[in-house]
């Protein structure tokens, strides 16, 4: 799963990049961005471990794609380098608020650029339609009904407005799948603060716009992070720092993108797989590998808060809390799964 870090210049994207994966931004890929990995806080798999004691321990990971920083000078060229996100599961859009910056007007303007983009590119398509449909092809009828599903999602962003919470027909979803829409992608908004205090004004006017914010001193925190140990604790102190925020960070980012967490455990291995919520059990055991799910028979099911509560698969089965589910069964946040399979 990858989230795109975007931003305009000089707003700490990097900064962001940094504090999150403990990777230090290579300057040769600001045109071309950077990817890292971080592992998604899980308290559950760190209980799994204590448990189990594995030989390997895997947990969820994400994966950050710091981007191009955007320009405030020359925004018609932003849809070209916004392009690069849009294959990303969602957007965390790092602010600067710093002394004499309009944090709300920035977000606005990001906004705006994201509506352009998806503009650009379902007013191509409509065009090329409009010029097929004139032909005699084959499949006339579906490309007529493509364009009229387009038509209202075009007027939409015409107007200015995103396509977040418009709720797409089927028909849409098909025609925009390859689109990858960014004006449609949930994004957290990190208002990247001078020092401690926060403009409480701010953060709740980013909020009236429908987006999840979090406002914190992130250079700061990197800073805190790089010192030893014996030292971070009183700087953070010094500097009126609260709980890191880091793992709400993370924290933020997963909710957004509405994953679930289901895990595999024994004594070889525990790990943390991340599926998105509502998949069946097929999907499931495919995302461990393509011949489970191929093979599919059926899943052994036991949610992971009886596991740690009882202190043993076998106390769970004799507690009648383990059960076989076939493959129409939708997976549940917190499952462990064995997936028994034939190929």
């Amino acid at each position: 799963m990858r989230i795109g870090i975007v931003g305009y210049q000089g707003t700490g994207k990097s900064t962001v990049f940094e504090l999150l994966t403990g990777v230090r931004p290579d300057v040769s890929k600001s045109h071309t961005g950077q990817v890292g990995m971080t592992i998604v806080p899980d308290e559950r798999f760190d209980q799994l471990v204590e448990l189990y004691h594995p030989k390997k321990e895997t947990p969820a990971r994400i994966e950050l794609f710091d981007t191009p920083g955007l320009s405030r000078d020359e925004q018609g060229s932003n849809a070209q380098r916004l392009g690069v996100i849009r294959e990303s599961a969602a957007l965390v859009h790092v602010v600067g608020a710093f002394a004499g910056g309009d944090p709300v007007a920035e977000v606005d303007a990001f906004v705006t650029d994201l509506v352009l983009a998806d503009l650009q590119v379902v007013s191509n398509r409509i065009e090329r339609l409009k010029k097929d449909i004139t032909k005699p092809l084959p499949n006339r009828d579906e490309l007529k009904a493509e364009l009229e599903s387009l038509e209202p999602i075009e007027a939409r962003l015409s107007e200015g407005e995103t396509l977040r919470d418009l709720e797409f027909s089927e028909i849409q979803d098909k025609a925009t799948r390859s689109f990858s829409l960014l004006s449609r992608k949930q994004h957290l908004v990190l208002l990247n603060t001078a020092d401690a205090n926060v403009d409480a004004d701010i953060v709740t006017k980013v909020k009236e716009r429908g987006l999840l914010v979090i406002a914190a001193p992130l250079g700061l925190e990197l800073e805190v992070a790089q010192l030893a140990d014996d030292e971070r604790e009183m700087f953070a102190e010094e500097m009126g720092l609260g709980e890191p925020s880091r793992e709400r960070v993370l924290r933020a980012i997963f909710e957004l993108t509405d994953m679930i967490t289901f895990y595999t455990c024994d004594e070889k291995e525990v790990h943390a797989w991340l599926l998105k919520r509502g998949s069946d059990a097929v999907e499931a055991a495919g995302s461990i590998h393509s011949d489970l799910a191929r093979g599919f028979i059926r899943a052994e099911v036991m949610q992971v808060a009886d596991l740690l509560r009882l202190g043993s698969e076998r106390e769970v089965k004799a507690a009648g809390l383990h059960r076989t589910e076939g493959k129409d069964y939708i997976v549940q946040d917190g499952d462990e799964i064995v997936v028994r399979f034939n190929v």
